[in-house]
């Protein structure tokens, strides 16, 4: 007996609200788990390629997982110091830059930022709370956040999941196409292989549009001497994975800094808004069109909503799934504009009768 479209709907409906949740419910617990399966997936086409030069799949994910390491533990030890050192020294000096921001502002427009202005109050509050607890307050995030990730859980869990789901992620693949619902299993495979494309074309190519762009803003930000550039760079580079707003902030971030230390000369105020300027053209008409493509799908707003409605409810655990979950989405969207085109709803045609020529 055939199952009505309507118990397969709530079928699927029940599901989904399942899945939500125990994403709710275990959000923190699942995170590890997760993140290897995100890091499996990201891996896998560089295991298959391996296979193809004639490793096992076993021996493709040691090299793998070696290589891994060894990148984990350099970037430990030379990037994240360094970064540390940089953001506390920023926190330090930012108070004279705000005090320097104001006595510029007090001498240019004293009408709009005299001393008893609302702007001028504001800005000495915040000059007030950054020179009197800023470093209390970051090592407050920093330690709040470490508490929230469970820093040393993740570290352990993660490269283990992330080993196991990649070796064995054929096999996965395999078993969930034999579990399919076979009456629609050629639906599901062609909406599967259209997010997965979605998904390959934008989470890799888009994490090697920011590790080029980071690597390039911080290196040219530090050859051109602009204080805490390897910390702007970095920060304009991991931003980039939301579309315009890494190039924005990174723009911002160091023109302002430019601003302060290049004062009495001009020239390299212009040069440290020209990286990014340079930045932006190359991805804009190299990077993207060659390593995400023109044909993925995911506009850069629905990807900022996606975002920040996950993160909002499920907290980190929600943007892992968020990037995923927009992909889904954005495909069973074209999927049922497509099916609605073909419908009468649309055409205005009712279907044939049996029989009927």
């Amino acid at each position: 007996m055939a199952v009505s479209p309507r118990a397969q709907m709530q079928f699927w409906g029940i599901g989904l609200a399942l899945f939500l949740a125990v994403l709710w419910l275990l959000g923190s617990t699942l995170l590890p788990f997760l993140l290897g399966a995100a890091l499996a997936y990201f891996l896998d086409p560089l295991a298959d390629r391996l296979q193809r030069l004639g490793l096992s799949r076993a021996l493709a994910t040691g090299v793998i997982a070696i290589a891994a390491v060894l990148v984990l533990v350099a970037v430990l030890v030379l990037l994240v110091p360094a970064l540390i050192e940089q953001v506390q020294d920023l926190v330090i000096a930012m108070p004279d830059y705000i005090a320097r921001l104001m006595a510029f502002l007090g001498r240019r427009y004293p009408d709009l930022f005299g001393e008893q202005s609302q702007i001028m109050q504001h800005l000495s509050g915040a000059e007030a709370v950054l020179r009197d607890g800023g470093l209390t307050v970051l090592n407050q995030v920093l330690v709040g956040s470490l508490k929230v990730l469970d820093f040393l859980i993740l570290l352990v869990v993660t490269p283990v999941v992330t080993f196991y789901l990649l070796l064995d992620w054929d096999k996965l693949v395999d078993e969930v196409n034999r579990i399919l619902p076979r009456q629609h299993a050629p639906t599901i495979r062609r909406l599967a292989r259209e997010i997965d494309t979605v998904l390959a074309g934008f989470v890799r190519g888009q994490l090697s549009v920011c590790l080029i762009l980071g690597a390039f803003y911080a290196l040219a930000l530090m050859a051109i001497g602009l204080q805490y550039g390897f910390l702007v760079g970095s920060i304009a580079g991991l931003v980039t994975f939301i579309p315009y707003v890494g190039s924005v902030v990174g723009l911002v971030l160091s023109v302002g800094i430019a601003l302060f230390q290049f004062w009495d000369d001009k020239v390299w105020v212009v040069a440290t808004a020209g990286i990014f300027f340079f930045g932006q053209f190359v991805e804009g008409n190299i990077l993207s069109p060659n390593l995400i493509g023109k044909s993925v799908g995911l506009h850069p707003v629905w990807l900022i909503l996606a975002l920040a409605v996950f993160g909002s409810l499920f907290g980190f655990t929600g943007l892992l799934v968020a990037v995923p979950v927009a992909a889904a989405l954005g495909v069973l969207w074209r999927f049922l504009v497509e099916r609605y085109r073909e419908s009468a709803l649309y055409t205005g045609r009712l279907p044939p009768e049996d029989g009927a020529p």
